[in-house]
């Protein structure tokens, strides 16, 4: 049982770093209708800023900011440079250019630093005792942060002025520009959001894992959007729920001999079911198009 409660906890933890980053993928998906695969390699390049300045300072706060403002600013880039002037391209065009972005990042990050792993130590934040349950204090940090972005973002979206023009943008862009919002502003507002996020969702998964490479943002950024798509794709509350399942589908199979080694199997097998089930995701729901 002890074991169980262990795993359901790493399960939750994982699940949590995955939220996070789908969080990212479903706003973007949701307001600007294109799924930025370049989304997992701004983790890496977070990673890479917080491995930088840890070096530098020795402050994870400090490097923490440092990583968070510079995802911000690389996210808008790639909005302006790659993506702004694709506005009325095929989807495919987009998704092309998406995957380049991605093999960019990647590249110039083994230019820079190398092909070799580095070791990344951010801080030792110890463990809880609950009788003879040991919770690491990282995961509830994770858990905790992940829930307050969560609401946040749902807040923020509800009741701010950029929040309800993102949600006018999503349902009909062309009638959005119309009562004159500023479209092209709104989406990069969804890309500075979501590359924070990517920030966070970096220096989590580097308590958890302290190690990165060029390739250290690539399978978070696959799982997580498989999670988005599993909760359903344009819904913050669904990128939560799928990224939380999905965390602990990994945990408990991983411990699991007869399957551990089909554990990313398992989880598209579930993406596959669910979206067979219901081509929305759990918590998506069926717009029509208008002709």
């Amino acid at each position: 049982m002890q074991q169980f409660c262990e795993q359901l906890l790493n399960g939750l933890n994982l699940g949590s770093v995955y939220a996070l980053i789908a969080l990212g993928y479903t706003m973007v998906y949701g307001i600007a209708k294109m799924l930025n695969f370049a989304h997992g390699d701004i983790i890496m390049v977070g990673g890479y800023t917080i491995y930088v300045f840890m070096n530098m300072t020795g402050h994870p706060l400090i490097a923490v900011a440092v990583a968070v403002v510079f995802c911000v600013l690389l996210g808008i880039t790639i909005e302006k440079v790659a993506y702004k002037p694709l506005r009325g391209a095929s989807p495919l065009a987009v998704l092309i250019t998406a995957i380049g972005v991605s093999y960019l990042l990647q590249s110039l990050a083994q230019i820079v630093f190398g092909s070799a792993p580095k070791m990344v130590k951010i801080a030792d934040m110890g463990v809880l005792k609950i009788g003879s349950l040991k919770i690491q204090n990282y995961t509830l940090l994770t858990l905790a942060c992940s829930i307050v972005v969560m609401i946040a973002l749902t807040l923020f979206v509800k009741f701010t002025k950029i929040g309800r023009a993102m949600l006018a943008t999503s349902e009909d862009k062309a009638a959005t520009q119309l009562m004159g919002i500023n479209v092209n502003n709104v989406i990069t507002v969804t890309f500075a959001i979501g590359s924070a996020l990517a920030a966070l969702a970096g220096l989590f998964y580097l308590l958890k894992a302290p190690s990165i490479s060029n390739t250290f943002g690539s399978m978070p950024g696959i799982k997580a959007f498989t999670a988005a798509v599993i909760g359903g794709i344009g819904s913050i509350p669904g990128a939560m729920l799928g990224g939380i399942l999905l965390g602990i589908v990994e945990c408990i199979s991983y411990k699991i001999p007869a399957i551990a080694a089909y554990t990313d199997a398992i989880e598209f097998l579930i993406l596959i079911v669910i979206l067979l089930v219901k081509p929305t995701g759990i918590l998506g729901k069926r717009r029509s198009e208008k002709v």
